[in-house]
């Protein structure tokens, strides 16, 4: 089924009509989505003004100055989503201890929305110097903007995060302005839509974190759910860990306009502390915990083109579900990487979703011909495998960026692909980095919802709090964490639903003194119950280590911030194992032959298709063949080998045979 990008709810209840059930027969409505990043990447949140300290109005636009490359003459700094004519000062501070330097003055916020009203803003974005420590001129200031502007969608700094650095904090409440009118709008109208439809059940929406959380908490932190969907693919990339043994892999998530990838180490998936949305040199930092995902612009409606340059590109345009790829038959005449599948006979043209849709194998080779092929002198073939080999170049990238880059051995974990694309280029990614296995669950396409099923209520919170590790004291350290648990319990009971068990976790933001930028150290409760400062300084090294590549046991170290976790357990489904079979699948699984181009041949040939549904555990297969299913097709590429595991799962060893 395609997306719906027009009206979204309208996508949802064609899901849930084609699977045969009700709304009004369920007891629990979870629902993960794009619609927050999309919103924010795509710049088309809210008309959006920002309120801060008198002499700070700068602050969002200055940034943190990252010039990652210092000889580019073409560098551009982040661009904000709040335009400095619309940011505002008012007379107030508050001192970082938390004493109030000066007052607010409430006459000058009352003139500030007077300006407002003039500039007819639908969103207002409050963040008021050390604020994180005492919240009272914030909260105050939000309560009359709310009173003179009741239209307007208001938020404030200290709501979403309580850590210090004024520009990330600054970053992270204007985007939620920025995107608050939208995603509250269609949070609202899916609530409206379930009542409607007679649901009277719990509507939970996946977190940045993985983890669920009310509707209407959505509706005002709507920032918390960027990453909605993508990290429902990695809570079950974990499950499915847990499930097989595995300790360590690698959650890639390729769609049709991006792909994404997240970590699974020591069998938990790894999570952040603020992300850069936008890429490290022109980034927007959004200071929430969320999931360690990185993602580039390839998708499969990502769109071939040749530049001026003459050199061949893929994404980040992407020809989205309308019109979509050429050979979508919908208008569209942009080469993309789906087109560059069917036309190597990756994808069969009429098996593509279940054979629900026929493909125009046509318009993909005239498309292709046209755009990429003629413009670099070569035929059609070379220049849609030249399509698929950037592609796999760029998605390899992502993987890089959360194992590599974080200091982990990619080559020594294991890929899961799933989105409806993943599956097609998972072997070829695999073979890029030096990975030798791949998995790929059951329904690939669906797989982000199979996460939901295993995702827990969870509140993350963290508090700003330095010390000296020297100097620490656990009493104090207890007290924080008891206030910020408290905090989280007290949102489980609001929520309405019942844990089988509440689960807790520390962790501590930490650095050697003279240094800038923390690392976050989980607290093991035997670490924190016998108070062994010691123990916690070994901990931060090996974790310092572990990042990058360096650390100094012999230098003083500082806590930054506290973090905790409080986790409302709920009750996963079991997996369902699938019928045992012998080596060979059975003669119903072959859908027959097709040719299709290998680059690691070099030529075409054919290749034996079969339908994934009728595959049993205990089947193998050798490469090249093709694997199809209602939303995906997976790629056995030559020398690979494939069996099928109990749980239906598709295990590809790969071969290590260069291109």
């Amino acid at each position: 089924m395609l997306s719906t990008p027009g009206r979204l709810v309208d996508g949802i209840t064609s899901g849930v009509e084609k699977a045969a059930v009700r709304y009004a027969d369920a007891s629990i409505f979870l629902h993960g989505s794009t619609i927050a990043i999309n919103t924010l990447l795509e710049r088309r949140g809210a008309r959006t003004a920002l309120i801060t300290t008198e002499g700070f109005r700068d602050v969002y636009e200055i940034g943190r100055i990252n010039r990652p490359d210092s000889y580019n003459l073409y560098f551009r700094k982040h661009v904000p989503l709040v335009p400095r004519s619309r940011c505002y000062e008012v007379r107030e501070r508050m001192t970082a201890e938390g004493g109030i330097h000066l007052p607010l003055d409430e006459a000058s916020v009352r003139d500030v929305c007077r300006r407002l009203k003039k500039e007819r803003v639908d969103a207002v974005a409050i963040m008021l110097l050390h604020c994180y420590v005492n919240p009272a001129h914030e909260a105050r200031t939000k309560a009359i903007v709310q009173e003179e502007l009741p239209h307007a969608f208001v938020t404030a700094s200290h709501e979403l995060s309580q850590e210090y650095r004024e520009f990330e904090r600054c970053s992270t409440v204007a985007a939620n302005a920025y995107i608050g009118p939208v995603v509250s709008e269609y949070v609202a109208s899916m609530d409206g839509h379930l009542e409607r439809s007679g649901f009277r059940g719990s509507f939970l929406i996946v977190q940045s974190t993985g983890g669920l959380y009310e509707s209407q908490q959505a509706q005002h932190q709507c920032v918390r759910m960027l990453e909605s969907g993508p990290a429902a693919g990695v809570i079950g990339a974990q499950a499915l860990c847990r499930s097989l043994g595995l300790d360590d892999a690698v959650a890639f998530d390729m769609g049709g306009t991006t792909a994404k990838a997240g970590v699974i180490y020591r069998g938990e998936a790894l999570t952040t502390g603020v992300a850069l949305v936008g890429g490290y040199a022109q980034a927007l930092p959004i200071q929430i915990p969320m999931m360690d995902i990185f993602e580039v612009g390839t998708g499969g409606g990502s769109i071939a083109a040749v530049g001026e340059s003459g050199a061949l590109r893929v994404g980040p345009q992407s020809a989205g579900a309308e019109p979509g790829p050429a050979c979508y038959g919908r208008g569209g005449d942009l080469p993309t990487v789906t087109d560059a599948n069917l036309v190597l006979g990756r994808l069969g043209a009429k098996t593509f979703l279940g054979g629900e849709m026929t493909l125009d194998a046509a318009a993909a080779e005239r498309a292709i011909a046209d755009k990429v092929a003629r413009p670099l002198g070569v035929d059609v073939t070379r220049a849609a495998e030249g399509i698929l080999r950037i592609a796999t170049t760029a998605m390899s990238y992502a993987v890089k960026a959360v194992s590599t880059e974080r200091g982990l051995d990619a080559a020594a974990f294991t890929l899961i692909a799933y989105g409806g694309a993943g599956p097609l280029h998972a072997s070829a990614i695999a073979r890029e980095i030096g990975m030798t296995r791949v998995i790929v669950p059951r329904v690939p396409g669906h797989f982000c919802a199979f996460g939901m099923l295993f995702s827990d209520l969870r509140y993350d919170l963290v508090r700003t709090w330095f010390a000296r590790l020297a100097d620490v004291s656990f009493d104090a350290i207890q007290a924080v964490y008891e206030e910020l648990i408290a905090d989280g319990k007290k949102a489980l009971v609001a929520s309405g639903i019942k844990p089988q068990r509440v689960a807790l976790g520390r962790a501590a933001d930490m650095r050697y003194v003279g240094q800038e930028h923390p690392v976050t150290v989980q607290l093991p409760a035997d670490v924190f119950r016998r108070r062994d400062a010691a123990a916690l300084k070994q901990q931060f090294d090996a974790e310092h280590l572990r990042r990058y590549g360096t650390n100094a046991p012999n230098e003083a170290a500082e806590i930054v911030s506290l973090r905790a976790t409080v986790t409302g357990v709920l009750r996963k489904p079991p997996l369902e194992r699938i019928p045992r079979g012998g080596r060979a699948p059975l003669a119903s699984a072959r859908r027959g032959k097709r040719r299709v181009y290998f680059a690691e041949l070099g030529k075409a040939v054919s290749t034996p298709t079969y339908s994934r549904d009728a595959l049993r555990a205990g089947n193998t297969l050798a490469g090249p063949a093709l694997i199809e299913e209602h939303a995906s097709t997976t790629v056995l590429l030559p020398g690979d080998r494939l069996r099928v595991d109990e749980f239906g799962n598709l295990v590809m060893e790969i071969s290590r045979r260069k291109k």
